[in-house]
């Protein structure tokens, strides 16, 4: 039996439900309301202690961590493959798996929460705002309430822009030597970056590569064209919180613009 923690605008919990509909494999939706603090619950701190999405239990068995769980899922339920059979091909996916977890997710959740989910707790009430700011350390709620009460022009926001500015130029570059991004097939590399993309998508920020980016606006045409797409990038987006996402998102654009344009 698998069972999957998930929330539905969680980028990394995107990340295995992309695979388990690529591969065809059934599991049982676990549903963690992230935005109002259901991660801290003693029962799901068990599983996961760092109080995140997503994690995996595998008949009893607990995988954490979205890029590691994919990999295992992939070895597990090997048909069809989604790591490339050449062994530069997979040294390309996990570089684009590895920059992932180590820069661009970081730079997401700035962007997001400045953007539109710090509304969304907001609307919690000020108990569950105080509770969001200092749950996880005095260092990380002076982020946070930074974060909640200056919304886009947090610094970290801003620099988290700056780092898609890159990201994108850099997902154009790849593409202009192969269809996909880790060769000829659709691979872990698509796996980790889609959610990311689609993100910035849903924030109504797809300005920062649509006109300027063919061979990125190209692949992510085909990847939204995927039949995993609709149902695993949407299926479990709750609407007002994507309604939130577009008109906040929409609200946000001309200063994202100047904030990119300022970085070129």
């Amino acid at each position: 039996m698998l069972e999957l923690y998930h929330h539905g605008t969680s980028v990394c919990a995107a990340k295995p439900r992309i695979l388990l509909f690529e591969k065809g494999i059934e599991w049982i939706s676990r549903y963690v309301d992230i935005l109002a603090g259901e991660q801290f619950k003693p029962e799901y701190m068990k599983l996961n202690p760092k109080a995140v999405v997503p994690t995996l239990v595998h008949d009893g068995k607990v995988i954490r961590e979205s890029t590691v769980i994919c990999e295992y899922l992939d070895e597990v339920f090997p048909n069809p493959p989604l790591k490339p059979a050449d062994a530069y091909g997979r040294a390309q996916m996990r570089l684009w798996t590895k920059r992932m977890d180590e820069e661009i997710h970081p730079a997401t959740t700035p962007i997001t929460y400045a953007i539109s989910h710090r509304h969304m707790v907001i609307s919690h009430g000020s108990k569950v705002v105080e509770e969001y700011i200092n749950k996880m350390g005095p260092v990380a709620a002076v982020k946070r309430r930074r974060r909640i009460e200056l919304g886009v022009e947090d610094e970290d926001a801003i620099a988290g822009l700056k780092v898609y500015r890159q990201f994108f130029a850099d997902l154009e570059a790849a593409l202009s030597n192969s269809k996909w991004l880790a060769g000829d097939m659709f691979s872990l590399a698509e796996v980790g970056v889609t959610p990311f993309i689609n993100r910035m998508e849903m924030l109504q920020l797809s300005g920062m590569w649509e006109k300027t980016h063919p061979r990125l606006t190209e692949w992510w045409g085909r990847i939204k064209s995927r039949p995993f797409f609709e149902p695993m990038m949407y299926g479990y987006v709750p609407a007002p919180l994507r309604q939130l996402m577009t008109e906040k998102g929409k609200e946000a654009w001309p200063r994202v613009q100047e904030i990119v344009k300022a970085a070129a």
